[in-house]
């Protein structure tokens, strides 16, 4: 099993405000991996990072073998750096790309919040994040040479939400949607840029029992179905140590523990942080 994506000593610093320190951590081939861990513990942060919305102040992140961000605290922050391993990347060459620069090379995402495009029917949404993988130029589009492509890109957004049960829905609103149809959109369009990587940012929020335990069957699907590896932040333990092959746990942005599920719910340190204990009456 090969590794798809390493952290190697990121930090996240804002201002004096440590977010995310020193963190290590690496995602291998088709596992489902979850990051877990008290509000505010630097989960998104992390994510943020990964997918280009947040330089890091520190740290090396790879992406199947090759490193695609890096940087190191210089200038002013190199004086108020507050995190660890600030000379370790001084000698590498930054590399800093955008949000949809990661997207191509194969990492997609969704969002605590639902982030859909809220003025497009289904279709729309799901056709727009096809185009991130598009081959024609503004020359071809004027004289409409990539009216191929375009077609292909209308039949696999047609296929993706038969597949995802939303073919019926595909006129209406995004927004009009219930909430769990609008979680599964959300997850169409990332799976409609064609990932390697999927990271899931609290895809359980707001379900109740029931809609998480067929969001659980349903992560799994999507996984078989695509072949795809998944990072997710979830605060749902059923749906964490039901599916995730390994956890990795921040506590005030430090990683605290890492392991199986059966490894974590036994560690003190996350029962402390996290998990909680009952208490004898």
């Amino acid at each position: 099993m090969s590794t798809l994506l390493e952290l190697e000593h990121v930090t996240m610093q804002f201002g004096g405000v440590v977010a995310v320190n020193d963190l290590s951590l690496h995602v291998d081939d088709d596992e489902i991996i979850a990051l877990i861990g008290p509000n505010g513990a630097g989960k998104t942060t992390a994510f943020n990072c990964i997918t280009g919305v947040y330089e890091p102040t520190n740290g090396r992140i790879s992406f199947e073998g090759r490193p695609i961000i890096v940087n190191h605290p210089s200038g002013r922050m190199r004086k108020m750096y507050g995190g660890s391993e600030a000379d370790l990347f001084a000698d590498d060459r930054v590399i800093d790309p955008t949000p949809d620069q990661i997207t191509k090379l194969g990492i997609a995402r969704t969002f605590q919040n639902i982030r859909l495009f809220r003025s497009m029917n289904v279709f729309d949404n799901v056709l727009t994040a096809m185009h991130i993988r598009a081959k024609a130029n503004v020359f071809s589009s004027v004289f409409r040479l990539s009216w191929r492509e375009e077609r292909q890109m209308r039949r696999e957004t047609e296929k993706l939400l038969r597949e995802q049960g939303l073919w019926e829905h595909r006129d209406e609103k995004a927004t009009s949607l219930p909430y769990g149809f609008q979680r599964r959109l959300e997850i169409a369009r990332a799976l409609a840029t064609q990932p390697r990587l999927l990271l899931l940012d609290e895809p359980a929020a707001g379900m109740n029992p029931q809609e998480t335990l067929e969001l659980s069957a349903f992560i799994r699907e999507i996984k078989e179905r695509y072949g795809l590896t998944v990072l997710m932040i979830e605060h749902h333990m059923d749906l964490v140590m039901g599916i995730s092959d390994r956890v990795y746990v921040l506590d005030f942005g430090s990683l605290i523990a890492d392991g199986t599920p059966d490894e974590i719910q036994a560690d003190q340190r996350v029962i402390d942080a996290y998990l909680g204990v009952s208490e004898d009456v």
